[in-house]
């Protein structure tokens, strides 16, 4: 606690006030003129204290964050702050918090504003257009953060669109803690997870807030620079597991053969009738290195002409540049496309693999790179004055322009692979007897050691992903206060929110490679092993495979594009005119724009009243929103289909392109209502009953129906969203008990109940587009099966390929006018489904006196009434993201020294009901753990060091499906560790 004197005016105890309130730290209180004396409270304790003052002073279930000194927040990470909260858990990209999820709604069901103003976010996905709203804490760094608000209950004057909650992210305000203050940090961050990174790499930021002319003008600069490599090794099943009815049987010689059926023969323990099985599509590992410069920067200026008016101009502005490449080894299990295969299965009813392989000569030994890169850039400009009018009367105006963009940063796309192929792969067996999944390669008879000389290109794509987030939002707010002491408040408010978002993937499907062997050189295969690579439970299986080769992706691509660009495999060449580079054309992909344009206005009364003598405050509110929506996108069209590899299709376009317009219209009555007493005297009782409304995913209210332009032997796939579904309607109840026993001390108990509707669920219907014929079907195929009396695709597609005639052209064989139409199932978005959560919340915050000690500890317990039926094959509704969430956190802080252990658990759960193979199955998220450490010590009243540990355990992560046997992905993430100083002026 540092104390210090200064002068001040009458008028500025608000401006004394409100800076404990934002983390700005200070009080006062004196007569116009007279001298006071300013508390500023730091450190650890500091900031605890002001966290648990805005949280028993707001109406409502509040909780939030305050910086332990200007420019100082708890964490380098946003969400790794917001982790420690009770109820928050976050999902981590890259090792480092990302999204957040509160209560059990996931980040699109969380509305993130900042000083009050609705965020825009951008996001990228990998292989599809995001339709995401969920922002993105990693895009912001902490240093120019003072403070963040988590408000769980509704309340009329917050803006609409969270019912997990509302996050609000505040900045520093130069006369909200008037004065010179100012802070410059530097550090160096050694990440262990990076191979190829340098040792350590550098962060600075810094912070500069003034008052100039009596404390009339203030300016407020903080800007940070950040750099950081990292990497990551996971095993996964790629596209994941195929799922099927223990009757379902591979019986293709008689032609009657069940997609992704096992035989009878070659099974330990095959699936009963009554079982279902899932069989893997993929085994492989991937081998990340990443980099990431992050620049962020904030800009207040403040101007108080007059005594009761305050103008406020800031802008905020980041960016994070990312980079990544990654190199990988597979074997890709073909079903029922000839050899063998045998397994070994648990029992059931949900069975299973133990072991499952499959053999054949001539398979791929697969090995892939990409390299590629991104962009997050966001910008927000606001404008705001507030007027005092009288004692009684006063009135806000806030503006703002605000854009979220993320876009290739490249000439390789967003993102990108090449793959490569010996063909000498014969046996591969998937052993799932530990966590870690055994990949066992055996080469085919003759065969000692995968050779350069046998490596050649097989398939590869190169994908360009695009998002736009435009917000222009305008309020004018008042607050009218009574004679009795109560008051009412008041606003409207209009807001355009303009979503674009992009998509286009150059892929050649030549997966069984292409060319001859020796096409290139053995000096571009660097060979490489695998043993070592991997710190995991199960990874030194001596049965694991070890050869692998490494590649430059930039020497492979072109000469690749010499060799073949002018070759076919896809429609849709990149802007380099081939098939070695990405386009810019998103038209021929996915080009969605949505416009949501929304007026709201609340009114809200406060009034306090006393009940046995004890005093009760009581909050009354109803906003008003009304949206209309405008989707457009473009619709490609398609006038043929080829196939190119055994099951293996693609739409050829037609060139004629077609944008789809669609429109709706919803508006809603959002009542609330706040009730706090405080019973004995430290001891608040709070109730709390409000609606709130979260909106749709971008690409669910997409018009027009968006084809997959990859298709299988069995058909195609589409989808199709819809501009009128209604919002997520929520009815929120709160009861919690909360007592604030000691300064910086509390216990509280909360529970929750949130009863939601017009959750969107899917159905699926088959369709045919534009007359598409399925050259895997009709009279040439039903000639194919008669002169060869198998199904198998391989064999079939080779049958056709040697009788030549209409359609077939050196590998590719066109759909004709006489094949079967080909019928897509197409998945259909609704609003149908209602689902209910309630949950309790107990934490405790304690300080050992004058010890310095202290602890916090909190639990929420979340429970739904939809879950995933591991049982059924059928599409599924379920709640995604409920899960148990824990937080330990023990401290010390005294005489200059500061010291911080934090353990984060979050429980399994489920964080999808799908995954690549194309049929419904779930995906778990395993229950995870983290141990993060902060030491710092005040050397003198300026200066200091400081040194963090994240998952100083080294843990990793690991996800599956419809068992802990059926893995998804095991990730090993590694830790991290920061050393730094820190200045203070």
């Amino acid at each position: 606690m540092n104390t210090k004197t200064s002068g001040f005016n009458k008028k500025l105890l608000v401006t004394a006030v409100t800076s404990v309130i934002l983390g700005a730290s200070g009080f006062a209180n004196a007569q116009s003129g007279d001298p006071i004396e300013e508390i500023v409270v730091t450190g650890i304790q500091g900031s605890l204290q002001r966290s648990m003052d805005i949280k028993r002073e707001s109406q409502g279930v509040v909780d939030a964050i305050s910086a332990e000194d200007i420019g100082k927040f708890p964490d380098t990470n946003l969400a790794e702050s917001l982790q420690r909260i009770t109820g928050v858990s976050i999902d981590r990209a890259n090792g480092e918090g990302a999204r957040v999820t509160v209560r059990g709604f996931g980040p699109d069901y969380n509305l993130v504003t900042l000083n009050g103003r609705q965020m825009p976010a951008s996001s990228m996905e990998d292989t599809t257009a995001s339709a995401s709203r969920s922002f993105d804490f990693s895009n912001l760094a902490s240093e120019g953060i003072s403070g963040v608000e988590v408000y769980k209950t509704g309340r009329a004057s917050i803006t609409s669109g969270g019912i997990g909650a509302a996050i609000n992210i505040l900045t520093n305000r130069p006369l909200d803690n008037p004065g010179m203050k100012a802070s410059i940090g530097l550090k160096g961050v050694m990440d262990q997870s990076t191979d190829k990174g340098d040792s350590i790499t550098p962060e600075i930021s810094g912070i500069y807030s003034n008052t100039f002319a009596d404390d009339t003008f203030g300016v407020s600069l903080s800007a940070s620079y950040q750099e950081r490599e990292s990497g990551s090794k996971s095993a996964s099943t790629g596209a994941g597991w195929w799922s099927n009815p223990g009757t379902a049987d591979r019986d293709w010689g008689g032609g009657t053969g069940a997609w992704g059926g096992i035989p009878h023969e070659g099974q330990v323990n095959r699936p009963g009738e009554g079982d279902i099985y899932s069989i893997p599509q993929q085994l492989k590992y991937d081998f990340n290195e990443v980099q990431r410069t992050r620049t962020n920067g904030q800009l207040a200026l403040q101007y108080r002409p007059v005594d009761n008016i305050t103008t406020t101009l800031d802008y905020t502005y980041s960016q994070q540049e990312f980079s990544q490449q990654f190199h990988d080894l597979s074997a890709w299990f073909a079903w029922n496309n000839g050899g063998t295969m045998t397994g070994e299965w648990t029992d059931g009813p949900v069975a299973s693999p133990i072991m499952y392989a499959e053999e054949a000569d001539h398979s791929d030994y697969a090995m892939g790179a990409g390299d590629y890169s991104r962009i997050n850039e966001n910008k927000s400009l606001g404008f705001n004055v507030e007027w005092a009018v009288n004692d009684r009367l006063t009135l806000e105006f806030d503006a703002h322009q605000s854009e979220a963009e993320s876009r290739p940063d490249g000439k390789n796309g967003s993102h990108n692979v090449i793959g490569t192929t010996a063909a000498v792969r014969g046996k591969s067996t998937a052993w799932f007897t530990n966590k870690f999944p055994v990949l066992q390669i055996e080469l085919e008879d003759g065969a000692t050691a995968v050779n350069p000389e046998d490596i050649r290109i097989s398939g590869s794509s190169f994908r360009n992903s695009y998002t736009l987030s435009e917000i222009d939002q305008y309020q004018l707010k008042g607050s009218l206060e009574f004679d009795n002491g109560s008051s009412v408040d008041f606003g409207v408010a209009s807001t355009t929110v303009e979503n674009t978002g992009r998509y286009t993937n150059v892929q050649r499907d030549t997966w069984g490679g292409v060319g001859e062997a020796g096409d290139f050189d053995t000096s571009f295969w660097r060979q490489s092993r695998l043993a070592g690579e991997f710190d995991l439970p199960g990874s030194s299986d001596p049965r694991a495979v070890n050869q692998t080769f490494l590649f430059n992706f930039e020497d492979v691509r072109k000469r690749a594009q010499e060799l073949y660009g002018s070759q076919a495999g896809s429609t849709r060449p990149g802007d380099c005119g081939n098939w070695f580079c990405p386009s810019s054309d998103y038209i021929n992909g996915t080009d969605r724009f949505t416009k949501e344009e929304s007026e709201s206005a609340f009114l809200q009364f406060n009034q306090s009243v006393e009940l046995a003598s004890r005093p009760v405050n009581i909050i009354t509110g109803l906003r008003y929103e009304s949206t209309e929506v405008t989707s457009r996108s473009a619709t490609p069209t398609y006038d043929a289909v080829n196939w190119v590899a055994d099951n293996e299709m693609y739409l050829q376009s037609s060139g004629v392109q077609e944008y789809v317009t669609g429109s709706g219209k919803y508006s809603h009555l959002l009542p609330s209502l706040d009730v706090d007493i405080e019973v004995v005297d430290d001891v608040i009782l709070r109730g709390s009953i409000s609606k709130t409304i979260a909106r749709p995913g971008y690409g669910d209210i997409q018009s027009g129906a968006s084809l997959n332009g990859q298709a299988r032997v069995n058909g195609g796939q589409a989808s199709r969203g819809d501009a009128g579904l209604l919002p997520f309607e929520s009815t929120n109840y709160d009861l919690s008990a909360e007592w604030y026993y000691n300064d910086a001390s509390y216990v509280s108990l909360g529970y929750f109940k949130k009863n939601v509707k017009n959750f969107i669920g899917t159905r699926v219907i088959q369709e045919n587009f534009y007359g598409l014929r399925n050259p895997a079907s009709g009279p040439r195929y039903n000639a194919a099966v008669a002169a060869l009396g198998t199904t198998e695709a391989g064999a079939i597609r080779e049958w056709i390929i040697a009788q030549g005639g209409p359609g077939v052209s050196g590998n590719d064989i066109i759909a004709l006018p006489e094949d079967d139409l080909m019928e897509f199932d197409v998945t259909v978005r609704s609003n149908e489904k209602e689902a209910s959560i309630n949950g309790w919340e107990a934490a405790v915050q304690h300080v050992f006196g004058e010890s310095g000690f202290g602890v916090i500890a909190n639990y929420t317990l979340v429970d739904g009434d939809i879950g995933y039926d591991n049982q059924s094959l059928d599409e599924q509704f379920a709640l995604l993201g409920l899960s148990d969430t824990a937080n330990l956190v023990g401290f010390y802080d005294k005489d200059g020294l500061q010291v911080r252990v934090a353990y984060n658990w979050r429980d399994t759960f489920l964080s999808s009901t799908g995954h690549g193979t194309g049929n419904p199955n779930p995906v778990y998220v395993e229950a995870y753990g983290q141990v993060d450490i902060n030491v710092s010590y005040d050397i003198n009243d300026s200066l200091s060091v400081f040194a963090e540990g994240l998952n100083v355990t080294d843990e990793y992560t690991r996800s599956h499906a419809r068992t802990k046997l059926q893995l998804m992905n095991m990730t090993q993430l590694g830790p991290r560790y920061n050393i730094g100083v820190r200045y203070t002026f």
